[in-house]
């Protein structure tokens, strides 16, 4: 039971423009008491506390220090970083995988990487804020489609191809979208980028670790115009950082031209260690990826069964859907008195009149944790 992922009870407070410097006077004020099971967290496999992981970074500290000291170009690279830069390579059946201090650093790189002024980039119109700020860099001509809808993709498409002066289109998605635990027919998105000769980045930052054969991401096995994978060590991993996996020629380019790798502190050694130690424990361990998502079946048949909507999706993220903004509030702050922490999630991170409880699953929550959710909810 010790790997049970909770946290200490703290009051929820939400974010009101201009007051932040009471509010975190207020959370640094806030005594802990009793544990909460833990709702809301990206630790899908619970290893953010795994001994191996925890004994990684230890040795990591005390072979080559906390921090790195520098790029990985000046002092900062290490062993370490080569090692699961090769390892996350092999595993992904991709050329290359390049580390990031994080999964922000490396979505802008990747999407410069791939986009500037004459690019056209079409993106599903819920990915990421990361990946819009790396369109809104590189200059690009943005037009969205919504959400998975290929129809609307091809449209999109279409268009492009008549316009012969300007480069092939970049399409941007993720593999498991974060807010709405839906996933896009990657196979089919791929056939359509082929058709229309445009080139691929998708966003696995969910995905990698839980989803896709032994884990390995919903892209694995998908040959074709995926230029980028892109993928974090912040979630399933549970340590820190993030990567870009690609072909020799793309991360040549990275290597030499990406500021967001080039001009920053290399990541951390315990946390690149750490995310090493992560990716043995999963490799060894693919069935995690398969319990989960049987777990994630069953809380949604139980939803289904108290008069809630299905959480859209078949991964370890279920949002239930609420509405309206101070009943989202409400229904946290009621789960929270029974023992849940489960964060309500408002605009403008989701659409207006779309506030939800995003639910997400972990290799070890207990049974009750389930029977909690649902006596609190009561039925729709």
């Amino acid at each position: 039971m010790e790997n049970i992922p909770t946290t200490r009870r703290r009051r929820i407070r939400t974010w009101i423009p201009g007051s932040e410097p009471t509010q975190l006077k207020e959370l640094r004020n806030a005594l802990p008491s009793s544990p909460l099971i833990d709702l809301s967290s990206n630790d899908y496999l619970g290893l953010s506390r795994h001994p191996h992981l925890a004994y990684a970074a230890q040795q990591a500290i005390s072979s080559e220090g906390v921090g790195a000291g520098g790029s990985r170009l000046v002092t900062g690279s290490r062993p370490i970083h080569l090692k699961l830069e090769e390892s996350l390579a092999n595993w992904l059946g991709r050329e290359h995988a390049l580390i990031f201090p994080s999964g922000f650093q490396a979505n802008l790189a990747a999407v410069m990487a791939l986009a500037n002024r004459k690019t056209t980039v079409i993106t599903d119109r819920l990915i990421h804020h990361s990946l819009l700020v790396g369109v809104r860099a590189s200059g690009a001509k943005l037009q969205r489609y919504a959400h998975n809808n290929l129809l609307d993709l091809e449209s999109l498409l279409k268009k492009q191809q008549k316009n012969l002066s300007r480069e092939s289109p970049l399409v941007i998605t993720e593999s498991l979208f974060s807010m709405e635990g839906t996933s896009p027919p990657l196979l089919q998105m791929s056939k359509l980028c082929e058709k229309y000769g445009a080139r691929l980045l998708v966003d696995e930052a969910h995905a990698l670790g839980v989803m896709g054969p032994q884990g390995r991401g919903l892209c694995y096995g998908i040959d074709g115009p995926i230029a980028i994978i892109s993928g974090t060590f912040g979630k399933a991993f549970g340590s820190g950082g993030a990567f870009l996996s690609c072909d020799k020629k793309l991360n040549d380019e990275l290597l030499q031209h990406s500021g967001a790798f080039r001009y920053t502190t290399a990541l951390a050694p315990p946390l690149t260690a750490a995310a090493y130690a992560a990716l043995n424990l999963i490799q060894k361990n693919p069935q995690w990826g398969i319990q989960l998502k049987d777990k994630s079946k069953q809380w949604r048949i139980e939803l289904t069964k108290a008069g809630w909507d299905t959480p859209a999706g078949d991964g370890p993220i279920l949002s239930i859907i609420i509405g309206e903004d101070q009943k989202t509030l409400n229904l946290q702050s009621q789960l929270e008195e029974s023992g849940l922490l489960c964060v309500a999630i408002r605009p403008p991170t989701v659409p207006e009149g779309t506030a939800r409880l995003r639910v997400t699953l972990h290799k070890d929550l207990p049974e009750e944790a389930m029977k909690k959710l649902i006596n609190t909810l009561g039925d729709r």
